[in-house]
């Protein structure tokens, strides 16, 4: 049973999907109509303006469940998406590396950034909408469950242990389809994704680094809505705070691009929290009556990704270590 029935509440859906699309065409056509490279305070300006969204977004929905629902049930409520919000943001900081390393290989100008990053934000929202309806029914039952918790806990000993691989995009079979169906120009004019040349259309390498973008996001969302609906079984509260997680993850990007790397002990702590929410579904859950207390959720994932962030700071690790 879920507080929000998505047959309910389907206006929910609609007018947030609607305020979601106006904060994207604000950014695009309003605040980043012209081109430019981002800098260091714009970023930091809007990860907070995104942040405070949730963050308000987070106390009207406490606010909203109180007044159908008894106190601790909307005070769950709204911890939950609390939680899954922290989750999501931290495994979104995995994200960011790749998006590093991709930007590095096809030698993407700073000043087209954004523009991939916008791009690639609007069809991960489309695809994790997706995986959350289809995770909605699936977690219905509860082998799913337990599969999900298997497959979550496996990821995680892999992050932790499993060594790093470099990543190669030009060997990635879908990148190989798109040059096989579409010619790719070796220079990039402008900011366009597809350019006509001697009567043919031709795509322009920030249409595989958007492709490949874009793929990423799907395998990050095979760890990242498991994980989520093992802290809430209500689809609202998965699909907001996934929304609110991804919009800031573009000036998360400009923000931390040159730090990211080196949160080297980060894959541990994203290792231990995926251990830890897998455990969950196929363990404590059912240990603690149904339902591990989420205030205990909340203070195990928020302490050991801030202990992997702040140890990384502290004891950096030696350029012959990288």
């Amino acid at each position: 049973m879920t507080y929000f029935p998505i047959a309910e509440y389907w206006w929910f859906y609609l007018a947030f999907t609607g305020f979601v699309l106006c904060m994207l065409a604000l950014d695009l056509g309003v605040f980043n109509r012209t081109a430019h490279e981002v800098s260091y305070k714009e970023a930091a300006i809007w990860s907070a303006v995104w942040i405070l969204l949730a963050l308000v977004f987070n106390f009207g929905f406490y606010q909203y469940a109180a007044t159908k629902f008894p106190e601790e049930v909307a005070r769950q409520l709204g911890l939950e998406f609390l939680t899954g919000y922290l989750v999501e943001k931290a495994l979104s900081l995995d994200n960011l590396f790749v998006f590093v390393v991709i930007f590095q290989y096809f030698g993407i100008a700073p000043i087209n950034q954004h523009r991939i990053l916008f791009f690639g934000i609007l069809g991960a929202l489309v695809f994790r909408a997706l995986f959350i309806a289809i995770g909605s029914v699936l977690m219905q039952y509860h082998w799913v469950i337990l599969l999900f918790g298997a497959f979550l806990i496996l990821t995680g000993i892999k992050m932790m242990f499993a060594p790093d691989k470099e990543i190669e995009p030009e060997k990635n079979p879908l990148i190989k389809l798109v040059r096989r169906i579409l010619p790719i120009t070796t220079e990039t004019p402008g900011q366009q994704f597809f350019v006509q040349l001697q009567g043919r259309w031709h795509g322009t390498p920030l249409l595989l680094v958007l492709v490949f973008i874009e793929m990423s996001d799907i395998v990050f969302a095979v760890d990242s809505v498991p994980a989520i609906f093992a802290l809430t079984k209500e689809p609202l509260i998965v699909f907001s705070s996934n929304i609110f997680a991804i919009l800031g993850l573009r000036s998360l990007y400009f923000l931390l691009a040159r730090a990211v790397t080196q949160f080297y002990l980060l894959k541990y702590g994203l290792g231990i929290v995926l251990i830890f929410v897998g455990l969950k579904m196929v363990w404590l859950n059912n240990a603690f009556d149904g339902h591990f207390p989420i205030v205990w959720s909340l203070g195990v994932i928020g302490g050991v990704i801030s202990a992997s962030i702040v140890g990384s700071l502290m004891f950096p690790r030696r350029e012959t270590e990288h």
